[in-house]
């Protein structure tokens, strides 16, 4: 965890910062390696603290032997002031994108506290960690296989299970129970499970609906391993595709195959979204394709960089993305292939196995 608090600093000569305060669970965990349910970091030029309550004290001390653990109680303004008031911090950032409005007016009176030749500016932040856990480290890659690794066997296990009359919730409780059998911890998100016309819906929830022969089935999963996360999706048919499906799922095959050629280092999530969304446009869908192409994915299923129509960000060595472009057909169903990829030596690796075909019943 050092190397990573080493790049904090870097972060606060750059913003001008003598300090920041970490609130966010995950850029907690990120910097120090604790996985506790509270506490916040203090990260100045020369502190690197740990502050957490009574509960989590042996805990932290474990989990983050390079930081100084400091034990609270109470809200802000009982201890806030003695945390700071040693470290000479002048401005100290403070995560404006977490932070809620009460606990800021919180953390703004319990600076209040200190005497004014101490008292510190408080500076919103935007990123500051985010930024640095879009690249991941080999570790992190690692971990995110063995989450992928999960993932492909759950969607090959539903091809294998899947059976006309089956409810679409009967199919994600199933691919549920597999995974956490096969090594994942809780669940990233709740697997989606779409048949027919719910598949139209980008984010359907599982229903009671039976799932029946020649309708697109859209199943959306990933898995965690050491708090990584995984993503994977594929649509498949039980049974005889109809026409229309199979020239939908060519489309939308076609669309991420150029992706997945034509992304690189270097390029602005909006030209990465392009690529993808110029092949469904000229098959005359584009409408139909609603969301963005991706977005990354780590310690949360939905963090930097976005893959989108305005999006600014550009793509670097070390990102984890998906790509996942998709048609959906109010009702009728949609198609969606989602993949998730690293970017290495410039270009993408994919992480995630599972075959893509359109399933035949008892193949």
């Amino acid at each position: 965890m050092t190397s990573r608090v080493d790049k904090i600093h870097r972060r606060l000569f750059e913003l001008q910062l003598d300090a920041v305060f970490i609130s966010q669970p995950l850029n907690r965990r990120y910097l120090s390696g604790f996985t506790g349910s509270a506490g916040y970091i203090f990260i100045s030029q020369k502190d690197t603290i740990l502050a957490t309550d009574f509960r989590y004290v042996e805990q932290s001390k474990a989990q983050s032997p390079d930081f100084e653990v400091f034990q609270i109680s109470g809200d802000f303004t009982k201890w806030f002031p003695q945390l700071v008031s040693d470290t000479n911090s002048k401005r100290i950032g403070f995560e404006s994108d977490y932070l809620t409005l009460s606990a800021y007016r919180q953390l703004v009176k319990a600076a209040k506290k200190l005497r004014p030749i101490s008292r510190p500016q408080l500076i919103p932040t935007q990123g500051v960690v985010e930024s640095l856990r879009a690249i991941k480290d080999s570790d992190e890659i690692r971990l995110m296989e063995a989450a992928a690794r999960i993932a492909d066997a759950a969607e090959e296990h539903a091809v294998k299970i899947l059976r006309p009359g089956m409810t679409e919730k009967e199919l994600s409780w199933n691919l549920e129970r597999f995974m956490r059998e096969e090594g994942s911890e809780s669940l990233p998100f709740e697997i989606i499970v779409a048949s027919g016309a719910n598949s139209a819906l980008p984010h359907a929830q599982p229903t009671n609906r039976e799932i029946m022969p020649g309708e697109p089935v859209v199943i959306d999963l990933g898995a965690k391993v050491n708090g990584y996360t995984s993503d994977i999706t594929r649509t498949i048919c039980l049974g005889e595709p109809s026409e229309r499906f199979a020239s939908i799922y060519r489309i939308v095959y076609e669309a991420q195959l150029s992706a997945l050629q034509k992304i690189c280092t270097g390029m602005s999530g909006e030209k990465a979204d392009s690529v993808a969304r110029e092949v469904i446009a000229k098959a005359g869908y584009g409408e139909k394709f609603g969301h963005g192409l991706g977005h990354g994915v780590g310690l949360e299923t939905h963090e930097l960089p976005r893959l989108g129509k305005t999006s600014t960000d550009i793509l670097s060595e070390g990102m984890v993305c998906t790509v996942e472009p998709g048609i959906y057909l109010e009702g009728w169903g949609g198609v969606r292939i989602e993949d998730m990829v690293v970017l290495d030596k410039k270009i993408p690796r994919v992480l995630t196995q599972a075959r893509k075909l359109v399933i035949g019943e008892g193949s």
